[in-house]
């Protein structure tokens, strides 16, 4: 089990500084560069290093403060797990994208609640950005991401490929007439998910291999909820990248329609992501697998 220097030690990787460190664990600064110099010796590693009085994690400082967060969240999961048995009930934290937990798994998760009445599932709502945090933090077991991620930093398995797609309304007039490419569209509003979510990573990335930005639009919206985006797409109020999956009733109706352009086309992945080296690993790939075994009707 982690010990009380191992707090220290993730306090100071947290806060970047002993003396905050120190407040946070309500003891001094002198114990906290103790518990330290305690680890470094134990490790044979520097932990630690400053440069321009600013403190940096070590190459090797990072890989403790990984294996470290693992650790004390698998000790957390055990924790709840033996509080469980003595109820027979089982609690499992499920982190889910807007996109994803909206339009691409909810029959799967009926199916999944059907099949294990003994389960408590709890299900988080957030972008790519907040889901990670959570999961370092410990506070959901497992996330299922529809943008980027540092992949070495997790396990994972892919739940399905999609289509990213840009999309407008149906009778939708074009500043620049039938728009071919990308550069074309920059005098239409865009519609954009904001910062930290995985939809809108993934579009930045792809403006940025063609030397533009988000900024590059003539008008631009936030928006942090998918549902509204689609709801001013449908209003005529601009055009937007998205998963062709969260418009796909919308694409059949006829009420909006895919923007074609010849420089543009995109499949991205969505992931099960865990934390990696974790003692639940063979635990929660079954979870995966049977959440993929019951896929269910939506659209690709």
């Amino acid at each position: 089990m982690l010990d009380f220097r191992t707090d220290t030690f993730l306090a100071v990787c947290e806060t970047m500084n002993f003396t905050e460190a120190a407040r946070r664990l309500h003891i001094t600064q002198p114990a906290v560069s103790q518990h330290i110099r305690f680890l470094e010796k134990e490790y044979d590693i520097k932990l630690f290093s400053y440069c321009n009085k600013q403190l940096y994690l070590t190459q090797a400082g990072e890989i403790l403060r990984k294996r470290l967060m693992t650790m004390k969240n698998d000790q957390l999961a055990i924790m709840n797990e033996i509080r469980n048995e003595s109820h027979k009930m089982e609690s499992l934290s499920i982190g889910v994208t807007m996109t994803i937990g909206e339009y691409a798994i909810v029959d799967k998760i009926a199916d999944f609640l059907i099949s294990h009445p003994e389960i408590n599932l709890h299900i988080h709502y957030g972008n790519t950005t907040q889901l990670l945090t959570l999961l370092d933090e410990g506070m959901i077991n497992l996330a299922l991401v529809e943008g980027n991620y540092p992949k070495e930093n997790y396990e994972h398995k892919n739940y399905s490929t999609e289509e990213y797609i840009a999309v407008c309304a149906r009778d939708h007039i074009f500043k620049e007439k039938f728009p071919e490419t990308m550069q074309e569209l920059v005098q239409e509003r865009l519609l954009v998910r904001e910062p930290g979510s995985g939809t809108r990573n993934i579009l930045e990335e792809l403006l940025l291999a063609r030397g533009m930005g988000i900024k590059d639009f003539l008008h631009y919206t936030e928006v942090e909820n998918m549902h509204t985006i689609i709801g001013l797409l449908k209003r005529d109020c601009g055009i937007s990248f998205m998963y062709k999956i969260a418009v796909a009733d919308e694409l059949k109706s006829g009420t909006l329609k895919e923007i074609r352009l010849s420089d543009f086309k995109m499949q991205h992945d969505f992931d099960f992501i865990w934390e990696k080296g974790s003692i639940y690993t063979e635990k929660y790939i079954g979870i995966c697998e049977e959440l993929l075994k019951k896929r269910g009707s939506y659209i690709d």
